[in-house]
């Protein structure tokens, strides 16, 4: 028989989602709130995150309510996960999904742009993991999942921003992993390789990256992957089915990157 978890019940369990209110972050707020978690929708855009809130209580039936905050500044993330304890309760489910991209050849990376993509990317991670798990540690129970990038894995050319802030995520990850399993708590991260969003079609047009058909080619599954490949993926990873999965790059990537 498997262990009775501490905390709350899973169908009540509070979740936080930066970056919730576009592409890949809306998705995974959706399929957390199928899933019966009350969401919190983070994000820069404040408006984009009402909007999905909205969407979360009136078309799924979630508790959701939304937050305007720049993940890179602390007080800002503070005061965010204040209002979600007050407003939906304490915090034992965490996405980090929010993040800048990119291209630009490596001779023409200032330091204030490779400082804003640690700061969002990385530093942003750190200051969300670390403002929601005293809730974790305090159930004896959590789950966080962090959006790193297959870039972090195996770098990108004209990415090397982006691409050291995603492995630094990617390796942020494993360390808290390692430092709070033994107290109920997971932390697991998603490297997407190329999922049709509209920050995709935008790197498109800009003739950053091939076309889809393209791409798709490079992909062992012939396609490129979806939000709802994503969502699902941080979905189970929140859950209770996955408590002994900690520490690892799961990737829904088609088989891109092995």
């Amino acid at each position: 028989m498997a262990p009775v978890e501490k905390g709350t019940s899973e169908m009540t369990r509070v979740a936080v989602v930066t970056g919730g209110a576009s592409g890949v972050g809306v998705a995974i707020c959706q399929h957390l709130a199928r899933a019966g978690r009350r969401v919190a929708v983070l994000d820069l855009n404040g408006a984009a995150a009402k909007e999905v809130a909205d969407g979360l209580r009136t078309e799924i039936g979630a508790q959701a309510t939304s937050l305007e905050a720049d993940v890179s500044d602390r007080a800002a993330v503070d005061a965010a996960f204040d209002r979600v304890r007050t407003e939906l309760g304490a915090i034992e489910v965490l996405v980090t999904s929010a993040g800048v991209s990119g291209f630009t050849a490596f001779e023409d990376i200032i330091l204030e742009l490779w400082s804003k993509y640690l700061a969002v990317n990385l530093t942003g991670t750190f200051h969300c993991v670390q403002a929601a798990i005293p809730d974790m540690v305090k159930a004896g129970w959590g789950r966080i999942v962090t959006v790193s990038s297959a870039a972090g894995q195996t770098g990108t050319a004209r990415q090397v921003h982006y691409s050291a802030s995603k492995a630094g995520v990617i390796g942020l990850t494993k360390a808290v992993a390692l430092e709070f399993a033994a107290r109920g708590i997971t932390a697991n991260t998603i490297p997407p390789f190329a999922v049709d969003t509209p920050l995709m079609r935008v790197a498109q047009n800009n003739r950053n990256i091939p076309k889809t058909e393209v791409i798709a080619r490079m992909i062992p599954a012939g396609r490129v992957g979806t939000p709802d490949d994503i969502g699902a993926t941080a979905a189970f990873l929140c859950s209770d089915a996955a408590g002994y999965i900690t520490g690892q790059i799961i990737a829904p990537n088609g088989g891109a990157v092995l």
